[in-house]
């Protein structure tokens, strides 16, 4: 069931929203060569507690981290360890943090040093599709125009869709309904949902330079491509106003 936020809510979830987005600057400004990954759980953890919320990942369940670190074909759900980032890498992070019971959730993909004009290009065409899709949301549209915008922008510039994971409502809860897929099927369509104001939802496309075929490693929570080739990764947490969308993570 959707549940439309009062205003009261969004405002919550926008102080959720900006210790995110403020927590994935400072990320980007530690994410050098040879830091850790684990150093970055660590620093971006202290940072969300000063600032009065909660690294919602942390036990979500079972998820040994306060952040989510994927290195290049690694999807989503990547574990903070002692990984060193590398030149050329490209890495994904995602960040949830809970404020006074609500959540506001984002991410971004970073390039460490000097990356390929391939892997910048994948990052690139990532990061665009989300924005695209966000211009389309307005009251009374529907949400599988999201899933097409996304779709249509990453497959038109070669690159394909993961299908395993995707967006989702968001509120009280890290996951609540509707699922926001970044790609449109038959399921999408015959249960379409209708965009409406006070909906709040994360829409994160997930993009690979490959085949969208993913797997997930021994440690039961991080994905990656098949083929391991390049994957990019971009969130933000909106609202549905009157007219349009609102970025709360911003």
């Amino acid at each position: 069931m959707i549940v439309l936020k009062s205003p009261r809510e969004i405002e919550l979830m926008r102080i959720a929203g900006k210790i995110t987005a403020e927590a994935l600057r400072l990320a980007k400004e530690i994410a050098k060569e040879d830091i850790t990954t684990d150093y970055l759980n660590t620093e971006i953890e202290k940072y969300i507690l000063s600032k009065g919320g909660i690294p919602i990942f942390k036990g979500y369940r079972g998820f040994p981290k306060s952040i989510c670190t994927s290195v290049n074909e690694e999807v989503v759900h990547g574990i903070p360890g002692q990984r060193r980032l590398k030149n050329g890498d490209i890495l994904s992070i995602d960040i949830g943090v809970g404020y006074r019971k609500y959540v506001a959730d984002a991410a971004v993909t970073i390039p460490i040093g000097h990356v390929s004009s391939e892997a910048r290009q994948l990052i690139d065409v990532c990061e665009k599709s989300l924005h695209l899709a966000i211009k389309v949301i307005k009251p009374n549209e529907k949400l599988s125009l999201i899933s097409k915008t996304i779709q249509d922008y990453v497959e038109g510039n070669g690159y394909s869709v993961v299908r395993n994971y995707t967006g989702h409502g968001i509120g009280r809860c890290m996951h609540e309904d509707p699922q926001v897929p970044n790609f449109v099927s038959k399921a999408l369509l015959e249960a379409d949902e209708v965009l409406a104001q006070g909906m709040t939802i994360a829409i994160e496309p997930m993009i690979c330079m490959g085949r969208c075929d993913t797997e997930v490693l021994s440690n039961k929570w991080t994905v990656v491509t098949k083929d391991r080739k390049l994957s990019a990764h971009f969130e933000h947490t909106i609202v549905v106003t009157d007219d349009n969308a609102d970025i709360l993570t911003f």
